[in-house]
């Protein structure tokens, strides 16, 4: 099977350099004209997959919005990453799953198997509980052509005072999580699987990138304050690794299909212009 480092790869080339987010929280929901209920939140869903299923390379569903209506909005969840996938997006689930054992084997099992209803292309991972913990997520992922998208470097004030930290080895706990993040990755051609998570407003990552050999997720753009130019700032030499997301300043766009569209064509255009000057 296809890694799913070569299929991003191709998507990237194809649809241009964008994951737009499904994050259908209240506010969002309410600017759209919404109900804060699971009709609302498959409307919102659908009109998301209708307008851009089609034409971006990697969509992302935010599972928690999905499931804080239960068994419901998980059945819209199934839905959305049945629709996607049918029309040809990359399905990037951001569940931020991380345990040890057969929990994240279960895990692996839900969002990395193909019989599974909720199979996608890749997930997010949280791996600090080690990165080694995350290994039946690797194991499954490289089975069936899968990926996984290992938090390194959050936006949030919050995570850097972990991810910052420094061990005994001197090295901080983003880098270590990269070091082994690019022994997974090494000699994948034309991309590895396994990608790292490093929000686009964090600035100077201070952790050397050039080994990583797998896409960089670059959370944190329009809305949340990053530009596209901040893509050089953060990434330097690695920005073409760089997957650019975009939610809300996408989503805000919405409920028109046609301006929904013309944002992701936007962003792409954005992120096209400073990823070719590399």
């Amino acid at each position: 099977m296809e890694s799913f480092g070569a299929r991003l790869h191709r998507a990237m080339d194809e649809r241009g350099p964008l994951c737009v987010g499904i994050d259908p929280h209240p506010e969002l929901l309410a600017r759209w004209g919404l109900a804060d209920d699971v009709d609302g939140l498959d409307r919102f869903a659908r009109t998301v997959v209708d307008a851009l299923g089609d034409r971006v390379a990697v969509v992302k569903p935010q599972s928690a919005f999905f499931e804080r209506f239960g068994s419901q909005g998980m059945a819209v969840l199934e839905s959305t990453i049945r629709q996607l996938r049918n029309l040809g997006s990359l399905v990037l689930l951001d569940a931020k799953r991380g345990d040890i054992g057969s929990t994240v084997r279960a895990y692996a099992s839900a969002y990395l198997d193909p019989s599974s209803s909720m199979y996608v292309d890749a997930v997010t991972a949280s791996p600090f509980l080690g990165v080694g913990s995350l290994a039946p997520m690797f194991e499954l992922a490289a089975e069936h052509g899968g990926g996984v998208f290992v938090l390194a470097l959050t936006s949030n004030p919050e995570g850097a005072s972990v991810q910052r930290a420094r061990g005994a080895d001197g090295r901080t706990v983003a880098q270590t999580v990269l070091d082994e993040i690019s022994q997974l990755n090494a000699g994948a051609e034309p991309l590895g699987s396994i990608g790292a998570v490093i929000g686009a407003t964090v600035g100077d990552t201070g952790c050397d990138l050039s080994a990583v050999n797998g896409p960089l997720l670059a959370p944190g753009l329009g809305a949340q304050g990053a530009t596209a130019a901040d893509l050089r700032v953060v990434f330097g030499s690695a920005v073409p690794a760089v997957l650019p997301a975009y939610s809300r300043e996408v989503l805000a766009a919405g409920p028109d299909p046609a301006a929904l569209r013309a944002a992701a064509e936007r962003a792409v255009a954005e992120c096209r212009a400073v990823l070719a000057l590399s």
